[in-house]
């Protein structure tokens, strides 16, 4: 039996189907908000692995400089599958300079922090010290949570906490939380944040739905859940994370939590936003306080310690079986353009030629995206970080052809099929 098929069935990965037009549009939308500049593409062959540098992989080359191409400052990714293990970059590493994107650069990770805290989490539960249906309000009484909010509703997302950096209404309108974009983010990028500050403004709004009685993507739980882990613990979220994760697996390049100033090497990322007056201005967010985002989005990683990490997460290295099939059993209210969610992990399926891909993408507050994604065995692998420069890109078009096709090389074997369902959004 193909080992892909035998671990989804063991480990119950279900096929949730988000049509690729629809989860494109979207994913421009949703997942890398920001702006760009248009850079001039190469692959770096600067501090690449020698089990790397061996290999020419043309079509992958290509599918990253689409990207740039669209309007990105840059762009590194790392693929790992049958083939071996390719890294490239494109575009450039800063606004006015010819360098490329260092292949093995630092970046901010955003939501992708989320899979290292569930797993944590997770792990605390196999060593029966907290009960993934225990109310949270056992171990964080100073908060006053609803006693019908879980360990599992704050990893799925089903708690109805407010998210603390804002909501949508009813009418689509924004009910403003703590600033996360525009003037008032840049202006406050700096300050620091406690995760208690953010939790506290999270309760004293309206929760969204009843514990349990519905599905909303909330930073909020996250945050939560980090405050969990260093309850149980008594050890902060750094010393939690690097005993149980980051030195095992030896992720040298990871920092949690991460801090104002990036790692070298690393590619510069930049914000676009109108003042006052209406202007549009350009501001360089590579230094950035990341507490804002605390348990939620505030790691710094490498493509190739992410590769690491869900290499090993998705292999069953981290987890005991039962523990990785609930991380993988998505919620039915939760499908969206990433897949379905389940406990820190998107699941979706692709489609014939492709099949299920396990994923959790992630967009720092500015500057940053990431890409994360593995196959349900864990062996092939693609992690990646997208820079925005002084240009705002066309999303949509950029999206509606790069995306698909980098996945179709990655994942689909460079069949066609699923970009050629894809067509430029409205």
């Amino acid at each position: 039996m193909d080992q892909s098929l035998h671990t989804v069935k063991s480990t119950r990965v279900r096929r949730p189907r988000v049509s690729p037009r629809v989860a494109v549009t979207a994913l421009a939308a949703a997942l890398l908000a920001g702006a760009a500049a248009p850079a001039v593409a190469a692959a770096d062959s600067k501090a690449v692995p020698k089990a790397a540098a061996g290999q020419d992989r043309p079509e992958l080359q290509k599918a990253i400089q689409a990207f740039v191409d669209a309007g990105f400052l840059g762009m590194q990714a790392r693929v790992n599958d049958e083939r071996g293990e390719w890294v490239g970059s494109a575009g450039q590493r800063k606004l006015g300079a010819s360098a490329k994107p260092p292949t093995n650069g630092h970046f901010r990770i955003g939501s992708a922090t989320k899979p290292f805290i569930a797993t944590v989490v997770l792990q605390l539960v196999a060593d029966g010290k907290i009960g993934l249906d225990a109310p949270v309000a056992d171990y964080l009484p100073e908060f006053e949570l609803d006693r019908r909010i879980t360990v599992r509703m704050l990893l799925q997302h089903t708690s109805g906490l407010y998210a603390y950096t804002g909501e949508f209404r009813p009418d689509g309108s924004v009910e403003p939380g703590i600033p996360a974009a525009g003037k008032e983010w840049v202006d406050n990028r700096f300050k620091t944040y406690q995760p208690e500050e953010l939790v506290r403004f999270a309760m004293s709004r309206p929760a969204r739905f009843d514990p349990g009685k519905g599905w909303s993507y909330s930073n909020t739980n996250y945050t939560l859940a980090q405050l969990l882990i260093e309850k149980v613990t008594g050890h902060s979220i750094a010393e939690e994370m690097k005993r149980r994760i980051l030195r095992p697996l030896k992720l040298r390049g990871t920092v949690v939590p991460g801090t104002t100033d990036l790692p070298a090497p690393h590619a510069h990322g930049y914000y676009r936003y109108q003042d006052e007056g209406g202007q549009w201005k350009v501001v360089d967010v590579t230094r950035q306080n990341p507490s804002l985002q605390a348990g939620n989005g505030d790691m710094i990683s490498t493509t190739k310690d992410l590769r690491t990490f869900f290499s090993a997460l998705n292999g069953g290295k981290l987890l005991p079986a039962r523990l990785l099939a609930e991380m993988r059993e998505p919620h039915p209210k939760s499908a969206g353009i990433f897949g379905s969610y389940g406990l820190g992990m998107y699941v979706q399926d692709l489609g014939p030629g492709c099949g299920i891909v396990l994923n959790h993408n992630g967009s720092a507050t500015g500057g940053y995206s990431t890409a994360m994604l593995s196959t349900p065995d864990g062996k092939k692998t693609l992690t990646a970080s997208i820079t925005f420069g002084d240009v705002a890109p066309d999303l949509a078009q950029a999206f509606s052809k790069a995306l698909p096709n980098l996945l179709r090389q990655v994942f689909c074997g460079g069949q066609a099929g699923l970009a050629d369902e894809v067509t430029p959004a409205p």
